[in-house]
């Protein structure tokens, strides 16, 4: 269990003062111009000894990320984006970041432009974020007029600036080269890589493009030193991550632990346990609509990182774990999720376009048994046609929910379609 000692973030649930002087108080943008004095090369040495790996889905390690950023400028300007837009269904944290501790963000945000050196942040945060886009500015705007961002931030002759930049909620924006299609202005989809952002990203300058969380915990981690955060969680899986926990719980909420925390620890000790107790769960999304569910009798002994949850063919992704009890209509839920990657798809990928409304019509289906046993492998084949043939991930996110519920609960969709046949056939006798 995470100690209270090793939280970064420490106003999580906005019982404290979100602004300048309470995020001070609770240690941010304390002596930041000792971290700039590292110099760029230093603070990436740091986070790369930290293995702090990304906290937006993908896992890639953070200070690698930022190294790919040129050294010596080629006369255009290099640009940090941080993604805000956080549409993924199930998560949550961003948001609560950004309403309650939007200072640790402000000063990430210059640090990590420092390391990269980056003349501007562009945050890109989701339209529907009304407040956190209102108290981000506020804690811009109090950065600027204590001099901690802008001209010479906090005292180390560099000059740094801070934009906010507010989405129109399209789903597909989260995925970095479509934000940076948005940010310019234009339609939000996904570019072809390469060339890589690093090289060719927002105006055609070499940007990177990193998740509020990852950015957030860079100050704390270069303040405590890497061997701190690495003395949490698990090798390869270091270091402490917000988990949101909904659905089917007494208590949902968001919560930083460990790395590596016991899927159900977790669950149990902050989200009050499984409605109707433990036995009574069903299956449990681990991290985010996109990724596979999981039956309880792997739930039992799962730990929550990126490495144990890819051994049982999930994933961590945002960390948002959605409980479903027995309750649960489970062929229906993932039907749902179905029509949603349906419905944020961009069109520009013939699998995607075409396939995620083929895969939610069947699914529609099989919610109701309408369907023959040999839909289920065909169905599952085309997701496999669908997996790894789009230019980004979305197809991947379409596909993964179906192939987790064929796995883990086919007996059920066999069910329905045998219920179904045997209900029609007496009828068609007495036709």
């Amino acid at each position: 269990m995470l100690q209270d000692k090793d939280r970064i973030f420490t106003n999580l649930y906005g019982h404290h003062d979100w602004k300048l002087a309470g995020a001070k108080s609770r240690g941010d943008w304390d002596n930041t111009k000792a971290i700039l004095d590292l110099g760029p090369e230093g603070i990436v040495d740091v986070m790369k000894k930290s293995s702090l790996r990304g906290r937006g889905g993908a896992g890639f390690p953070t200070g690698l990320k930022w190294s790919f950023m040129p050294k010596q400028s080629d006369g255009r300007p290099s640009y940090l984006v941080v993604n805000a837009d956080e549409g993924e269904p199930g998560t949550c944290k961003d948001r609560d970041m950004m309403r309650h501790d939007p200072h640790k963000l402000v000063e990430g945000c210059l640090i990590a432009g420092f390391a990269m050196r980056a003349v501007a942040a562009y945050i890109y945060i989701r339209g529907e974020f009304i407040q956190e886009a209102k108290h981000l500015q506020f804690a811009i705007d109090e950065a600027y007029a204590a001099g901690l961002i802008g001209k010479n931030a906090c005292g180390s002759g560099f000059d740094f600036d801070v934009f906010v930049h507010r989405g129109a909620g399209a789903y597909i924006c989260g995925e970095e080269t479509a934000l940076i299609q948005s940010l310019e202005g234009k339609k939000g989809q996904p570019r072809l890589k390469p060339p890589f952002p690093a090289n060719v990203g927002v105006w055609g300058c070499p940007t990177t493009v990193n998740n509020v969380e990852s950015i957030a915990v860079a100050p704390t981690i270069l303040r405590r030193g890497a061997e701190w955060f690495t003395s949490l969680g698990r090798p390869n899986n270091t270091g402490t991550k917000v988990f949101c926990i909904s659905g089917h719980v007494n208590n949902p909420c968001n919560v930083e632990e460990e790395m590596g925390v016991p899927l159900k620890e977790l669950i149990e000790r902050h989200a009050g346990g499984v409605r109707g107790g433990w036995d009574n769960l069903l299956a449990i999304i681990p991290g985010g609509s996109s990724v596979p569910l999981l039956p309880k009798s792997i739930c039992d002994t799962v730990l929550m990182d990126f490495d144990s949850l890819r051994e049982v063919k999930s994933g961590l992704g945002t960390a948002a774990v959605i409980v479903m009890d027995k309750s649960t209509d489970i062929v229906r839920a993932i039907a749902r999720l179905s029509k949603f990657y349906k419905h944020e798809s961009c069109g520009q990928c013939t699998p995607c376009r075409e396939g995620t409304g083929w895969m939610w019509r069947v699914m529609e289906r099989l919610v109701e048994g309408k369907a023959e046993p040999r839909e289920i492998d065909m169905l599952l084949e085309v997701t496999y046609q669908i997996e790894g043939h789009t230019i980004c991930a979305l197809g991947d996110a379409a596909a993964w929910p179906i192939q987790g519920l064929i796995r883990h609960f086919r007996p059920e969709i066999e069910r329905r379609i045998e219920a179904r046949r045997s209900v029609a056939v007496p009828a068609m006798a007495a036709e």
